[in-house]
């Protein structure tokens, strides 16, 4: 490979919540026992260098010393408009349908605010990403969520009798739309997104498509954009991109939006101005310039092939040595949401003993509970070859088979 997805970086002391809130409370994994380094698989950022086409691009601006007001560049936008052709292959994108975003949740609450009012009920599917129930019920909306399902193949899916139902007995008219789902890692297939569609449409709700995990997807399998299933479903969606979950720059800032329908936009964007607070970094319009471009997309291929490496072997490891533990084998992120039910009812265990036993052995994963999993851990991957096997070697000595 031409990029390095194989050495340890050292991120402790480095600004990275995933090592230095280790042990400080709340929902960060506590600190491990003498004798086990951490290993962070809890935060859903990355493990890797990011793309050097990004550091040259944000080096090169740098080396001129002011950073006062400016305007985006055409460059900005052409960037995105080209990637979301080649990756998505999306027609028609203009600059006017793209608006700047502080992050994609700042966007979903931006489009919520602009078309229900606290109190209105919003449908979500379950398990949720956590951010979703932060930001929503923080300011004031009635989650109802449509649980996903397990097939006889262990594939997730929706389950639209249940949406409808929920749609009609809530009198709801905004949807939110994880696609790909976090955490099930779900890359929804185009009918699935058209049936879907249809049911917003007939309950005539505003979509919220939150497509952060777009890019990361495994080889041969290919994302949907929401928008793209039908004139009317370009109509009512507003769709929320960003560079930081698939290059790892959350701490630049920098998401955008792409909405091709003149009023949802107009009512969004008057939203996400009156905070006078949702405005572009000069550094992270640099950063997705320099993502965006041939070394962004050459880097992106061979990570989605280590990802998609790391995913297969910590599923065949856990069929293979995690009696009672099940977990269907993502298609998009770097994330596994597993299942822990039946093993903690065999060994009469619940799942705070589960979470804090792999803790004290350094396994820093994510209790699941937060994401609507009752009995789940979700666990991130994105992290060098090495680091996952001995994450889960500790795991088969200590935890589960301990």
């Amino acid at each position: 490979m031409a990029y390095d997805f194989i050495s340890i970086m050292e991120r402790r002391g480095k600004d990275a919540i995933a090592l230095d809130a280790l042990g400080t409370g709340g929902s960060a994994p506590e600190l491990p026992d003498e004798g086990f380094d951490p290993i962070p698989m809890w935060i859903a950022d990355m493990n890797f260098p990011t793309a050097p086409s990004i550091t040259r691009a944000i080096v090169e601006r740098v080396q001129h010393p002011a950073f006062g007001y400016f305007n985006p560049r055409d460059e900005y936008y052409q960037a995105i408009i080209d990637w979301q052709q080649d990756r998505n292959g999306v027609d028609g994108l203009e600059a006017k349908h793209i608006g700047y975003e502080n992050g994609v949740l700042g966007g979903v609450i931006s489009a919520l605010t602009a078309f229900a009012a606290p109190g209105d009920a919003v449908l979500l599917h379950s398990p949720t990403y956590i951010g979703f129930t932060h930001s929503i019920e923080g300011n004031g909306y009635k989650i109802v969520l449509s649980p996903l399902v397990l097939d006889a193949d262990g594939t997730w899916r929706m389950d639209y009798e249940d949406m409808e139902r929920r749609l009609a007995e809530n009198h709801i008219h905004v949807a939110v739309f994880c696609s790909p789902h976090n955490p099930c890692g779900r890359v929804w297939e185009r009918w699935e997104i058209e049936r879907a569609l249809e049911l917003y449409r007939k309950y005539d709700c505003v979509v919220i498509s939150d497509e952060i995990w777009s890019d990361i997807v495994r080889p041969g399998v290919r994302h949907t954009p929401t928008q793209s299933v039908s004139e009317d479903a370009r109509r009512r969606t507003v769709a929320l991109y960003a560079p930081s979950k698939t290059f790892n720059l959350a701490g630049l800032i920098g998401s955008y939006h792409v909405i091709y329908d003149d009023y949802l936009r107009d009512r969004v964007c008057a939203k996400a101005a009156k905070s006078h607070y949702n405005s572009m970094n000069v550094l992270s319009m640099h950063a997705l310039i320099g993502a965006y471009g041939s070394e962004g997309r050459a880097w992106l291929d061979e990570l989605n092939q280590v990802i998609a490496g790391n995913v297969d072997w910590a599923c065949d490891f856990v069929a293979e040595h995690f009696e009672g533990v099940r977990v269907s084998r993502p298609q998009g992120t770097y994330m596994l949401f597993l299942d822990c039910t039946e093993w903690c009812r065999a060994h009469g265990r619940d799942i705070d003993w589960l979470e804090h036993a792999a803790w004290r052995v350094g396994v820093d994963w994510q209790d699941g509970r937060a994401f609507h999993g009752p009995c789940h851990v979700r666990v991130n991957l994105a992290l060098p070859l090495a680091r996952v096997q001995e994450a889960f070697r500790r795991l088969d000595t200590h935890v589960f088979n301990a």
